[in-house]
């Protein structure tokens, strides 16, 4: 490679840089990888990002970043500091903060439920593991609405693949009629620090759950149950596991 070759690419990964820092105001190493590997790459991870994560559909900006402060505090997530600035211009205080990080606390800690309720539920006559998980939610969650707490418990139980808990927490949104796009938006809040296979499997139980009549859903939510094939390639290639 010639030195003008070499000049005019690093030229073009510098500008590929830049359109991704005039959008976000900074860079992250795995920016400049995806730049050198691939413009392709680069420009459908931004699209992808941007859409989940800076594009304002029905959420306001302060109930967003409730839940990406208690998502990114429940996966361990350093990077993003980002959401502090956010959640504070956007309406949120230090005191509310702690809310949110006892929540995210509690919500963590809230696997002893799920061991109860698979382990010593038989032996705990009078115990409600599911209801006794629910009210702790809620109190380490105060004073934050029962809105935010059940969006941002299911996204932290989603990001956590702890599946028992999410379904606690989703017929407790119900329960607290929680708008379902508000919850949908919430959810998908967790893909980025949590994947998109527990992603994928937090659909999969919301799905179920209106199948099986366990929560009312809107007849757009009615629709996406109704539709069949979405069992992916264990379903279309007919060996679809147990229980699913």
């Amino acid at each position: 490679m010639s030195s003008n070759e070499i000049k005019t690419q690093a030229y073009d990964i510098a500008a590929r840089l830049a359109r991704v820092k005039s959008q976000r105001g900074y860079l992250l190493p795995h920016h400049g990888l995806m730049a050198v590997l691939s413009e392709s790459m680069l420009a459908g991870y931004d699209a992808a990002y941007t859409a989940l994560a800076l594009e304002h559909k029905v959420l306001s900006v302060r109930d967003r970043e409730i839940v990406w402060l208690a998502v990114l505090i429940a996966t361990d997530e350093g990077l993003a500091t980002h959401h502090i600035p956010k959640y504070l211009q956007g309406g949120g205080s230090m005191n509310e903060f702690a809310a949110i990080a006892r929540l995210a606390a509690f919500t963590v800690g809230s696997v002893g439920y799920r061991f109860l309720e698979e382990h010593w539920r038989s032996h705990l006559e009078g115990f409600d593991p599911q209801a006794a998980c629910r009210e702790g939610i809620l109190r380490a969650g105060a004073p934050l609405e029962p809105r935010q707490i059940w969006m941002a418990a299911c996204a932290i139980h989603a990001a956590r693949a702890e599946h028992l808990l999410l379904r606690w927490s989703l017929l407790a949104a119900y329960g607290a009629r929680v708008p379902e796009l508000e919850l949908g938006e919430a959810l998908s809040i967790m893909m980025f620090p949590g994947s998109v296979p527990y992603f994928v499997e937090a659909a999969r139980i919301w799905l179920e759950l209106i199948r099986t009549g366990e929560v009312e859903p809107s007849p757009a939510f009615a629709a996406w149950a109704a539709l069949e094939g979405q069992g992916g390639f264990d379903e279309a290639s007919g060996k679809v596991r147990p229980g699913r």
